[in-house]
């Protein structure tokens, strides 16, 4: 992501924190994202470069002021101030301020810690199975009808707000409903100012070695890491680790692989 993508996203970040954030205030940013979804025309008045970035901005408030509430004006008119290259982007940042208050929401409640563990488990419930991976996947099936096959697995078994999360997954905002998830855990994350690694081995690790792990990955990037343990026994020892963009492979399988690569 450029500096200046990642600059929109934190003024955006902004007007939403000056808020409280509620489950209500996630349903109506929900609810433009879902409009602007099936309106190319809406989308495109709303991100038209050659139209003054002040002048789109009142549009939303004329569009959508008497149907939502005022933060949720205040977020669309800053979204639609901004200048975000494609309509998509425009979209997918609207859809991050609507995860982001049910985080929020989440987190004044002390539930956050409890939601980003149910919403790892149940991607990996779903990357386990490769029949409803693809059934989610399958773009030619009803979204609907998807996103309550996968609510229907998990309802009563995790918190509310992890369905609801879970079920906006299954759209794949991020290509995938593994990957959107990651995103969503990554967003989770950054709001207590800490990194996500997703650690690979093959055998489920003690305490003591997540500990160590947690605490060297911790020192490398400069401030808190949340460890999300994956277990895969191709991996055949060692330990994969991905932060961020940077993948540390010290498994066996990786350097068996590296070494294949380079006598190719």
């Amino acid at each position: 992501m450029s500096a200046a993508a990642e600059s929109r996203l934190r003024a955006l970040d902004a007007v939403l924190d000056a808020q409280p954030a509620s489950e209500a205030l996630a349903d109506e940013l929900f609810a433009v994202v879902e409009a602007l979804g099936s309106q190319p025309t809406l989308r495109r008045a709303l991100t038209d470069p050659s139209t003054p970035d002040e002048v789109r901005s009142q549009l939303t408030q004329s569009l959508f002021g008497s149907r939502v509430g005022g933060v949720t004006v205040a977020v669309l008119a800053e979204a639609a101030r901004a200048r975000w290259g494609t309509s998509g982007a425009f979209v997918a940042a609207l859809e991050r301020q609507g995860v982001r208050a049910l985080l929020r929401t989440a987190q004044d409640a002390g539930q956050l810690d409890e939601l980003e563990d149910q919403l790892f488990k149940v991607e990996r419930l779903v990357d386990a199975n490769p029949a409803l991976r693809g059934t989610l996947g399958d773009r030619r099936s009803p979204l609907q009808a998807r996103q309550d096959l996968l609510g229907g697995l998990i309802e009563g078994k995790v918190l509310p707000t992890v369905v609801q999360l879970a079920r906006r997954a299954v759209a794949a905002r991020k290509r995938t409903f593994d990957l959107t998830v990651q995103d969503y855990l990554k967003v989770a994350a950054e709001l207590r100012e800490r990194a996500v690694a997703t650690v690979t081995v093959a055998r489920p690790l003690t305490p003591e070695q997540e500990g160590r792990i947690k605490a060297a990955l911790s020192r490398q990037v400069g401030r808190d890491v949340n460890v999300r343990v994956v277990l895969d026994p191709t991996v055949i020892g060692g330990v994969h680790v991905a932060l961020g963009d940077e993948v540390i492979e010290g498994t066996v399988a990786g350097r068996l692989t590296d070494a294949q690569r380079k006598l190719a």
